[in-house]
C-alpha cells in the first residue's frame, strides 16, 4: 500500500536529515538530486524542518551565477548535547559534544580502589557536571556508557559482576538521577566494535569480530552489520573459553583456566616476565599493555631487554620477538576457536593489549591463525586506538539522540 502523506513527509524528512549528516550543509538543489524528490517537496521539508529548529541557513553557496546565491542548510548542532563516558576500573574519561559530534569539552578523573562507592560515584557525577559547564551545555540530551561487563538484554542494565568495582553499577543509576537526561550503558568491547565498524579497521565489512585484549579478555560480534548480544547478553564472554595449555578449566563463576588465563594482563605479564622483560610503568596504561608495546618496538615504552646471564638461550637472542611469538601462539588459540563458529572474515585486535601490540602482534597472529584454521581470516590491529571506546559511546549516544529528535513531529 501506498504511504500515507504524513508516512511520506516523515520519511522525506528522516532520509533529509540523515544526508545533512553525512554530508554536511547542502542548499536546496543538492537535496533535491541527492534525494530524488521534487523541487516543491524538498521547499516544504526544508520549511518544516527549519520550523521543528533542526536545521537552519548556515550560509550561501559560492556557486558563480546570475541572481542570488542558494542558501546552504544544516543541522542545528546545539540542539542537542550529547555525552560518552569511558568507565574503567581505575577512572573515568568523558567527552561532551554537539548533536553532530563535534567534541566540545574533555576529562578524566582516577579513581582509587579504596575509595568506596559513594565518593567514586561522586566523583564521575561531578566530572560529567564539569565537562556539561565546559562545553556550554544548559543540559544533556543522552548520555551514552561505555563499561565492562554484561548488560541485561532485558533492562539494559549493567549486570553484578565480580571483579568489578560496585561503583560502576551506582553510576549509571546516580547519572539518570542527577541529570535530565536519558542514560545508556553498553559493555566496553561492543561500543569499540561499532567504532571500528563506522570509522576504524572494520569500516568495509558488516561481519567481523573485535577481540578484546587486556585487563581481561572479551569479544564484539556483529554479523550482517547488526552487534549481537546474544540471549543474556553474554556474546563474546571469550575469557571463559576452554583452550589447551592451561592448569585447569574454567567454571560458571571463574574464568581462571579459560582463554583468559593465556591472553588476560596478568598472564601477559608472566609471559613476558618469562622472557626475561621488565618495563617502566606508564601512567594510565596497564602494565602488560607497556611490556607489549616496547616489545612491538612502540613508543612509550621503557622496557628493556634481560641482561646477559639471565638464563637467556641462544635462539632467544631477542626476548622482545619471542615474547611477541609466544603471545601470539596464545592469542591465535582464542581467535582460531572464534573463526571456527563464525567464519567472520576478520577479526580487529583491540582492548589495551591489543593495541599496543599494533600490527606487530596482529602480523604474528594472522599468520598462526592461517596453519590452524582452513577459513580465511584477515587479522587487523585496531584502527582507532585508545579512543575506541569514547568513541562508540558518542556514535551510540548521537543515534539515540537523533532518532528521537528526528522522529515525526505531532501535529
Amino acid at each position: 500500500m501506498p504511504a500515507s502523506p504524513s508516512t511520506a513527509r516523515a520519511i522525506n524528512d528522516r532520509l533529509a536529515l540523515r544526508l545533512l549528516q553525512q554530508e554536511g550543509p547542502l542548499t536546496a538543489g543538492q537535496l533535491k538530486q541527492l534525494t530524488g524528490l521534487s523541487r516543491p517537496t524538498v521547499a516544504d521539508l526544508v520549511e518544516r524542518l527549519t520550523a521543528a529548529g533542526l536545521i537552519a541557513v548556515v550560509g550561501e553557496s559560492g556557486e558563480q551565477r546570475r541572481g542570488p546565491n542558494a542558501r546552504v542548510h544544516g543541522i542545528v548542532a546545539d540542539r542537542a548535547h550529547l555525552a560518552a563516558l569511558d568507565v574503567r576500573t581505575e577512572g573515568v574519561t568523558v567527552v561532551v559534544a554537539d548533536l553532530l559530534g563535534t567534541e566540545l569539552a574533555r576529562a578524566s578523573v582516577p579513581i582509587a580502589d579504596d575509595s568506596g562507592t559513594g565518593p567514586a560515584v561522586e566523583q564521575a557525577v561531578a566530572l560529567v557536571e564539569r565537562a556539561a559547564k565546559e562545553a556550554g551545555a544548559d543540559r544533556l540530551h543522552t548520555v551514552a556508557i561505555g563499561a565492562p561487563g554484561l548488560i541485561d538484554p532485558a533492562t539494559g542494565e549493567l549486570r553484578d559482576s565480580s571483579g568489578l568495582p560496585a561503583w560502576h553499577r551506582r553510576l549509571v543509576a546516580a547519572l539518570g538521577e542527577r541529570l535530565p537526561a536519558r542514560v545508556l550503558v553498553e559493555n566496553e568491547t561492543n561500543l569499540a566494535a561499532l567504532a571500528e565498524q563506522r570509522d576504524g579497521a572494520a569500516r568495509d565489512r558488516d561481519t567481523f569480530v573485535l577481540l578484546w585484549l587486556g585487563l581481561g579478555t572479551g569479544a564484539a560480534v556483529v554479523l550482517d552489520g547488526h552487534l549481537r548480544r546474544g540471549a543474556s547478553g553474554g556474546t563474546g564472554e571469550i575469557g571463559f573459553l576452554p583452550v589447551p595449555g592451561t592448569a585447569t578449566v574454567p567454571s560458571a563463576t571463574d574464568c581462571e583456566g579459560g582463554f583468559h588465563s593465556l591472553a588476560g594482563a596478568a598472564a601477559v605479564t608472566a609471559l613476558a616476565e618469562a622472557h626475561g622483560l621488565t618495563a617502566e610503568a606508564v601512567a594510565g596504561e596497564p602494565y602488560a599493555a607497556t611490556l607489549v608495546r616496547a616489545a612491538a618496538g612502540l613508543p612509550s615504552s621503557g622496557t628493556t631487554a634481560p641482561a646477559a646471564g639471565r638464563g637467556l638461550s641462544a635462539r632467544r637472542a631477542d626476548p622482545r620477538a619471542s615474547f611477541l611469538d609466544a603471545l601470539a601462539d596464545r592469542v591465535a588459540l582464542g581467535v582460531a576457536s572464534v573463526v571456527a563458529v563464525l567464519d567472520p572474515g576478520r577479526v580487529v585486535l583491540g582492548g589495551e593489549v591489543g593495541q599496543a601490540g599494533g600490527e606487530e602482534l596482529a602480523v604474528r597472529v594472522g599468520r598462526r591463525l592461517a596453519v590452524m584454521s582452513p577459513l580465511p581470516t584477515e587479522v587487523r590491529a585496531s584502527g582507532l586506538g585508545g579512543a575506541a571506546v569514547l568513541h562508540g559511546a558518542l556514535l551510540r549516544a548521537r543515534e539515540v539522540a537523533q532518532d528521537e529528535l528526528f522522529a515525526p513531529q505531532a501535529r
